[in-house]
This record gives structure tokens, sequence and C-alpha cells, in this order.
């Protein structure tokens, strides 16, 4: 296969794109950043929230500013399949058709080939799918997905990767793994779109060598910004660990640094140590449409009876809409009737929490105690403390 390695010659959107390292942990690899977008800046670490239909479930684009959220995510594959990146198109992009002012990174989606294993097939031209709507054929190419994405006019575009499972065996990893090289070289062709950065996606599931070879190739393009793909699906947490630690220091230094589908305090804070930048994971909604609530590094199902005559906010230290206003007895009564609100607070609550504490540990490498306070999370750690 004919990787067509071409290095990454727009220089204009390297400059918009910016990327400055502002503070470092001298005992880890964490770091500040800011990473400069045509709408606004995201300082590092940082959580994104993830709207995978143009949506972050059940929360407003204004309720998500109050959250803290600085960018957010949308899915290709999805908007493709509804409304049309036509429609989002013509009604002036992806940020005036949700109303969200702030970056917007789309995924390509190249997850889906993971996602929707049953309903595609795979070869060097793209993917095969069965819209899983009304089972008509999809075929998705690099060039496609592209086109799509600059069509929809977000800050960020990702290329179209194959995702391998976890269970797959070397050899078929590395298949994927040269398909992703292949894919990326084409989706760099197709890009022109100068006020959209594409940033190029790592694969090679937990084979270091496959590991090392994707990252050599993914860096040979220059790209704006790198992620780690091919982890949380499936694998056991040592070995989502381990890829990130062998991974993230040979990336470009001044790029920034996107470990994809990650939303847990213990792995965000392991993989910042390690010197992550951006994450993104649907946990925090899906756990409120639940009745779950994040409060510090537990998780309270508030359907529980021990929160009935619980009239104390569920979080004091907590400046949401739902901690400001409302108890734990209120949240539960709307978790057992029911109620669209409570799984609303919930999730807004849940989004808070989580870039409050992507925030605390960007608090903490500027002031020098992130080593102390978070790294390694383990239970004698003050970060239990100190967000």
């Amino acid at each position: 296969m004919n990787l067509g390695f071409h290095g990454f010659k727009s220089f204009a959107t390297l400059n918009v794109f910016g990327f400055e390292i502002k503070a470092r942990c001298p005992k880890t690899n964490a770091r500040v950043g800011c990473f400069n977008t045509p709408h606004g800046s995201v300082s590092t670490p940082r959580f994104m929230p993830v709207g995978t239909s143009g949506t972050v479930k059940g929360v407003s684009s204004k309720q998500l500013v109050t959250t803290g959220a600085e960018m957010i995510l949308a899915n290709t594959f999805h908007l493709h399949l509804q409304p049309g990146e036509e429609v989002v198109r013509s009604g002036g992009g992806l940020h005036r058709f949700m109303s969200w002012h702030g970056p917007i990174l789309t995924d390509s989606g190249g997850f889906q080939i993971f996602s929707l294993a049953d309903l595609n097939r795979i070869d060097d031209s793209g993917v095969s799918f069965r819209n899983p709507r009304n089972g008509n054929k999809i075929h998705l190419t690099p060039e496609k997905a592209i086109e799509i994405q600059m069509a929809l006019g977000s800050d960020i575009a990702m290329a179209f990767d194959q995702c391998p499972p976890y269970q797959a065996n070397e050899h078929e990893v590395e298949e994927a793994c040269l398909r992703t090289h292949h894919w990326l070289g084409r989706c760099v062709e197709a890009h022109q779109k100068s006020d959209q950065a594409l940033f190029g996606i790592v694969q090679g599931g937990c084979f270091s060598r496959l590991r090392l070879e994707s990252v050599k190739a993914v860096s040979n393009f220059d790209l704006p910004g790198i992620a780690i793909g091919g982890v949380s699906v499936g694998e056991p947490i040592h070995e989502m660990h381990k890829v990130v630690r062998e991974v993230t220091p040979l990336l470009p230094e001044d790029r920034p640094r996107y470990l994809m589908g990650i939303g847990t305090f213990r792995e965000m804070t392991i993989a910042v140590a390690n010197g992550i930048d951006l994450f993104d994971c649907v946990l925090p909604t899906r756990l409120g449409r639940h009745g779950t609530a994040l409060v510090r590094d537990e998780r309270w199902n508030l359907r529980n009876a021990r929160f009935r005559d619980d009239h104390q906010p569920l979080d004091k230290t907590c400046s949401c809409e739902a901690c400001c206003n409302h108890s734990r007895a209120y949240l539960h009564h709307l978790v057992r009737s029911g109620e669209l609100l409570g799984l609303t607070l919930l999730s807004l609550h849940n989004l808070t929490t989580l870039l409050r504490f992507t925030s605390s540990m960007e608090q903490a490498i500027v002031e020098g105690c992130f080593s102390e306070d978070f790294a390694p999370w383990n239970s004698h750690s003050k970060a239990h403390h100190t967000w």
C-alpha cells in the first residue's frame, strides 16, 4: 500500500491555530497551553463536552456556557445522516446552526467503523455502511469525510481513520494502521479550508511497535494537532495507560495532544501527567440522563431513597444551576418522577464538575503543585481536597 506521505504546507493554518505552552510541571510531563482557533482560544488541559448531533444532550448552548466549556464536539457521520451537511451549511455553518459561538471539533465518523461494525464493510477506498435509520447504503471515504466537515464549518476536522477493536490481532491492527495512514494522506489532499485545522489520529491498538510506527507516520504530515485514538475500546485500563505513557512523549511538543474518548478523573489525571492536553467523553451527560451525579470522584445515584429528605445542595462547592438553586431532595424527586428537568440539571452539574476538574489541574500546574495534588491519583492524593 502506497502511504503517499506529504508534509503539511499550510503555514497560514498553523498561524491561525497556534499553540503556546505557558507552564510546565517540573516533576511530570504535565503542561498548560493555549490553543488558538478562529472562534476563540482554548486553555489546556481541558475537557470537551460531546454534542454528537449538534447538541450536548439535554443542554442548551446558553446553558453550556455556564459549565465553563470552551470547545465542544460534534460528529460528522450523525450530522451527515440528519439533517445533512448542506442544511447546516445553508444555515450559516454549525456554529450558527446550533448557536454555539466557541470552537467546535468534528469527529470524522471513523469511530462508527468500530461502533457500527455489524453494519459496515471496510476496504482501502473507505467504508460502506447501512444507514441505521433507514437501511440505505452509505459509502464514506476520506475525501467525503473531509468534504462534510468543511461544509459543517468546524474549527477542527479530524482525519478519517480505522479504529480496530481490542480483540483484533496484531496483523489486523497493522492493516488498520496502514489504512489509517493512507487515508490521512488523502484527507490532507482533500482538505482545502484554511480556517479549519486538520488533526491526524495515531492508531496501533495495544501493540507498542505499531503505535511507534503510527506516531512517525502521522507526525510526518506536520499537522496543527494530533490525537491518540483506539483507546477505551474494550482494553484493560492498564493497557490504555501504557499506550498513553509510551505514545504521548513521542508526539510533537509544540502541538496540542488530544486523547479521544476519555473523561474519568483518574484517567485524565494520569494522561495530563504524561502530557495530554485535550479530552472528550459522553460520560457526564450519559450519567445525567440516568440520574447519576458526579460528586468529587464519586457517582451518586439520585434515585436512592437516602436523598429523599436531604435538603443540602448536591455539592456546596459547585456553582452550577443544580447546586446553587436546588437540593438533593428536589433532584431526587425530579429523577424519580421522570421529569426531564432533573436529567438536564444533573447533566449540567456533571459537565461543570469535569470542566472544574481540568481547570483545577491547569491551576495546579501553574502554581507548581500538580505532582503533589494530582499525580499519581491515589487514595492519599490531596486532589480530593483541592478542587
